[in-house]
């Protein structure tokens, strides 16, 4: 896939939703009522474990289902909550992309402008467009069944596509991948929605490809939405401790607070509360190994894994669970060395439960 523009422009529609639920026959509640609003040409990506609601969620926008009485879909404004899945003019590649064996690749773009009755002439020139755009037109006149994943997956992108859709929805579309061409093609992905500046919703459950392509990242948890906001602020400042932990690494510690600090098994860290106990976390990279004279938070090297460009410790007796440490690879430190932790405050983020 290639793109010549790391800007998006203003195109696609804007997104909102009012309210929408799922409650299913047998009183199983898949979504409670989610309100969100998206930008035109932004790129949101749904986040979450499995049946957190995320697919119904994106269902529910595509038509495939209807939410529970009382809830709305807009696209700029016009409400769509009842208008079929055909005439909302959507784009959509889920995880088995769904493309037809006994057609070509450049018949498989084609396909939705054929239903839409687009001239020939038109849905040959519009079909090169994408072939060139997700760079596959060596694969013209191949059939589906010819091509690998990754060829497949950009198939599918390109024919979801080609019918210029208002909105683009994406449900897991690179999970069937081995893990290096996963990580190449969400990369390439990336620069195509920048590229076409299309409103796109991205259903995933992988934290690096959300962290990749969200413009803004929506994390769910049990049917509802728990926190949203760019990939730095999910990073960086979790609402909950079910947040810090399913972004990235985190050590989440607990304990009482003193005088302005908090006590752990192997010393105390400054700590701006009020708060009598508190939950905290800290990324890996937001300790420093320090000599442990120097240092009010200590504990014991339990392992070191040499990673290339950097070392992941595991450090026992800092607090009550062993924590994780991501540490320069030119530190020399073995398993058994005593160290200082070294953390500066403005990394600590409080958390609640």
């Amino acid at each position: 896939m290639t793109s010549s523009s790391t800007s998006r422009p203003s195109v696609g529609v804007q997104l909102e939703t009012k309210d929408i639920a799922r409650t299913f026959a047998d009183g199983t509640r898949a979504l409670k009522p989610t309100s969100l609003s998206i930008p035109r040409g932004q790129t949101v990506v749904l986040l979450g474990p499995s049946g957190c609601g995320k697919t119904t969620f994106l269902r529910i926008i595509a038509g495939l289902e209807k939410p529970d009485p009382g809830g709305r879909v807009l696209f700029d404004n016009d409400d769509v909550t009842t208008t079929e899945i055909e005439h909302r003019n959507i784009g959509m590649v889920f995880q088995s992309y769904a493309l037809f064996p006994n057609m070509t690749v450049s018949e498989n773009i084609g396909y939705g402008l054929r239903l839409r009755k687009v001239a020939d002439a038109d849905k040959a020139k519009r079909v090169k467009e994408m072939l060139a755009l997700t760079g596959i037109e060596s694969l013209a006149e191949r059939r589906i069944d010819q091509l690998s994943g990754g060829q497949r997956q950009r198939v599918a992108l390109a024919r979801a596509v080609a019918i210029r859709p208002r909105i683009l929805l994406l449900d897991e579309p690179l999970t069937a991948l081995d893990a290096a061409l996963r990580e190449r093609l969400r990369t390439e992905l990336d620069q195509l929605l920048r590229s076409l500046g299309i409103t796109t919703i991205y259903v995933t459950h992988d934290q690096a490809e959300a962290m990749v392509l969200g413009d803004r990242i929506v994390v769910m948890r049990q049917g509802e939405i728990v926190q949203s906001g760019s990939p730095r602020d999910i990073y960086f400042e979790p609402a909950n401790r079910f947040v810090a932990e399913f972004i990235g690494a985190a050590n989440v510690l607990a304990g009482p607070v003193t005088d302005g600090k908090i006590r752990l098994k192997g010393g105390t860290i400054p700590l701006a509360t009020t708060q009598p106990n508190a939950t905290i976390m800290l990324r890996p990279e937001a300790i420093r190994i320090d000599e442990p004279e120097r240092c009010s938070w200590r504990g014991i090297v339990a392992s070191v894994a040499f990673l290339g460009d950097r070392q992941r410790l595991t450090i026992a007796e800092a607090s009550e669970q062993p924590i994780h440490v991501e540490a320069s690879n030119s530190v020399s430190i073995k398993a058994g060395d005593q160290v200082g932790l070294a953390v500066e405050g403005r990394t600590i983020r409080v958390l609640s439960e």
